[in-house]
């Protein structure tokens, strides 16, 4: 049996996802991908829950991908780089399409896909302790299927600058960029309040809210996902992506850098 990664605790009616793996900073490894997607799958089908909260142990929300796992594979396109690049499309999709407002409660730090992660959520709160920032670019890859869901969140100029400088930001620029819906000194609280409101709507009003806020997203999952999963898996086989992840783990510059 595989090691919990993703706990799930379902309670008056929320159901709390916790990403729990700190010791590699809650990165998107093949295991916590499934096991987050199995969590989403279990409260869409719990009638009684009407939101999920999407939070963390540690200090960090999401590192992004797992740069351990994607160096220990044969440098191929098509091989396992590809799998998990559908898998992560898939995780995103499945947060956009779930019937039931997700809440991301962000207290810890937020890289690479883990930026999908909290612009796929309909709403997000990040506390003091929060930063951001997207460092595909300094690895040698692209944001490639994370900008499905966070392209829609930023304004052009800001998506210019943090795909391209890969600059970290704190909570209060996120909620001034749109990323997240607010920066909160208590997460927990704020959290709190959010779902709520929440539990004032019906079900069906929910669902049917969150399908007019999510269509534009998903049409463009329909039209591009595949094309942008093939990239990725393309980037990430490259010999500059093999050079910037290899030198990120062993704690270097990057040869472009130096």
């Amino acid at each position: 049996m595989s090691e919990p990664l993703v706990r799930y605790e379902a309670e008056n009616g929320v159901a709390r996802l916790t990403l729990d793996s700190p010791r590699n900073r809650n990165a998107l490894s093949s295991t916590l991908v499934a096991q987050l997607h199995a969590g989403l799958r279990a409260a869409a089908a719990d009638p009684e829950v009407r939101a999920v909260v999407l939070g963390h142990t540690g200090t960090t929300f999401c590192a992004g991908a797992d740069l351990s796992e994607a160096t220990s594979e044969p440098i191929d396109p098509e091989g396992p780089v590809a799998g998990r690049a559908r898998a992560l499309a898939g995780l995103l999709r499945a947060l956009v399409e779930l019937p039931k407002p997700v809440v991301a409660a962000v207290e810890g730090h937020v890289r690479a896909g883990g930026m999908g992660l909290v612009a796929a959520c309909d709403l997000a709160v990040a506390g003091p302790k929060a930063t951001f920032a997207l460092t595909e670019a300094r690895l040698g890859v692209a944001p490639s299927i994370i900008s499905l869901t966070v392209l829609p969140r930023l304004t052009s100029r800001a998506a210019s600058r943090y795909f391209l400088t890969g600059e970290t930001f704190g909570a209060a620029q996120a909620e001034t960029l749109g990323l997240v819906t607010m920066a909160a000194d208590a997460v927990p609280e704020a959290v709190d309040e959010l779902v709520a409101a929440l539990r004032l709507a019906s079900p069906q009003g929910l669902a049917e809210s969150k399908k007019l806020v999510t269509a534009p997203v998903l049409a463009a999952f329909d039209a591009e996902a595949d094309a942008l999963a093939s990239a990725s898996a393309r980037l990430f086989a490259s010999e500059e992506a093999v050079e910037g992840m290899t030198a990120f783990l062993q704690r270097r510059p990057p040869r472009w850098a130096q």
